[in-house]
Parts: C-alpha cells; sequence; structure tokens
C-alpha cells in the first residue's frame, strides 16, 4: 500500500476508533452537560474521520469509499495506536485516555496545517479548531479531577499511570512514518514528543498527579495492525449492520 494512503489511513482510523468509544458514552455521562460535551467530541471526530477516509480511497483508487473503509475492513487492517482502543473504563479513566491523545493531536494537526500536501494542510485547518477546543476540554478536565477531591486524585492518578504506556507509540515511527516527514508532510516524531511531554507535564503538575517517567516502556504495534483484543470487540459491534445486510441504505 502507498505509503501516503497508510499514513491517511491511520490518521483516519485513531479518530474513528476513538469516536466510537466515546459514542459508547452517550447517555452514560456523569452529568447532562459532560454527557453532550463527549458525544459532540465524537461527531467531531468522526468528521475527522470521514476527510482522512475519502482522501485516502481517493488515492488508493481500489473503489472504496469512507463507509468500505470503516466497516470492511478487520481488525488487523486497521492501523490506530492502542491508546485510542483502550475500553473507557470510569470517568477519570476515560478524560485522561482522552487528554493524552489530544495533546498530541493537537500538536500533530497544527503541523499538518503547514505540510507539503494541500489536501492535507486543508483538511488539518479545517480540523484545528476542534482538535484545540479537545484540548483544552480534556486539560481543564484532568486539572479538576487531579486537584479535586481524594477519591477523584486517587482515580486520576491511577488511570495516568495505566495508560503511560500506550502513549509512546505515537513517536514511534516506522518506514511509513519517516517517508511522510521526507516528504514534508508528518513533522519529526522528535518535535512532537517534545512538545506533548512539555505540555502534558505542565496540566499533570497544575492537577497535582505525579507523571510517570518519560522513558519508561511503551506497548506499540497498533499501527502496524497488531491490536488489542479490545479492537475486535469495538469492530464487532460497530460493524455489526453493514455486515448482517450488505450494502444497506437509510
Amino acid at each position: 500500500m502507498d505509503n501516503k494512503v497508510n499514513y491517511l489511513l491511520r490518521l483516519g482510523d485513531n479518530a474513528m476508533v476513538l469516536s466510537q468509544r466515546l459514542c459508547e458514552l452517550c447517555g452514560k455521562g456523569p452529568a447532562l452537560e459532560e454527557d453532550m460535551a463527549l458525544s459532540n467530541v465524537s461527531l467531531d471526530l468522526l468528521g475527522q474521520t470521514r476527510m482522512w477516509y475519502t482522501f485516502a480511497a481517493e488515492l488508493e483508487g481500489a473503489g472504496r469509499d469512507e463507509d468500505k473503509l470503516a466497516y470492511l475492513r478487520d481488525a488487523q487492517d486497521y492501523k490506530n495506536v492502542l491508546l485510542v482502543e483502550q475500553p473507557n473504563g470510569n470517568y477519570a479513566h476515560t478524560l485522561v485516555r482522552q487528554f493524552f491523545f489530544d495533546a498530541w493531536h493537537y500538536f500533530l494537526i497544527g503541523a499538518l496545517t503547514k505540510c507539503s500536501d494541500a489536501r492535507i494542510a486543508e483538511i488539518a485547518e479545517k480540523s484545528l479548531k476542534e482538535v484545540t477546543y479537545h484540548l483544552r476540554r480534556s486539560g481543564d478536565l484532568v486539572v479538576r479531577l487531579g486537584d479535586g477531591t481524594d477519591v477523584s486524585h486517587h482515580f486520576t492518578q491511577t488511570a495516568v499511570d495505566e495508560l503511560w504506556m500506550y502513549t509512546g507509540e505515537v513517536f514511534n515511527y516506522d518506514a511509513v512514518d519517516e517517508a511522510m516527514v521526507a516528504e514534508g508532510i508528518a513533522p519529526p516524531a522528535a518535535m512532537l514528543r517534545e512538545q506533548w511531554l512539555s505540555h502534558v507535564s505542565d496540566i499533570l503538575g497544575e492537577a497535582t498527579l505525579a507523571m510517570p517517567p518519560a522513558d519508561a516502556w511503551m506497548q506499540k504495534g497498533g499501527k502496524q495492525g497488531r491490536h488489542s483484543e479490545h479492537l475486535g470487540y469495538l469492530l464487532a459491534e460497530m460493524q455489526f449492520l453493514q455486515r448482517a445486510y450488505p450494502g444497506s441504505e437509510w
């Protein structure tokens, strides 16, 4: 598969899987306003997914569209990082996962607005306002939870410690990523990692949370299609209707 198509699928898959995770919480938020906010973030990510998938399908030229890419691929064909497929868990777990992703996503999308590919830059520009809001929101909530009650602090610190090992994969570049760097599309991993660590350190410090070691051991493999068991269950639910009734339309 062409490197650029593969890279676009990774961008789309990250947004798609996290969007699906968040939509699982519709009607289950701890408060009405937060329930609506989680759903809105999910919809934002779904809109970004559509743009990445559409461009990937056009470049691939294999007759697939956004729906086929979303509903007719198996788990091993998805290229999302392992972080986004982790279960929602408790509210602190959901928010920490979101914050870790949002911090990376914000700096990545900001860099992509200036990349050499006009179409990718256009999609990134359309997404930047949403991504900026996502990071501000999740960061504020992590601070409120971490610097809140003893109970909320405990749950948030536990979530940070448990999810930390999934944060390094986004900076673990392979041949596809490096090809995109060489073409002036993807930003260098070292630059993104430095920005991410700085911002995450600031927020965790404000939240009175201990930041795990930056050089801790990290999980990897999602970008190459090696996933946890969680993705299979997620896709089984998401893809059921299209698999059971192929070609169905509203």
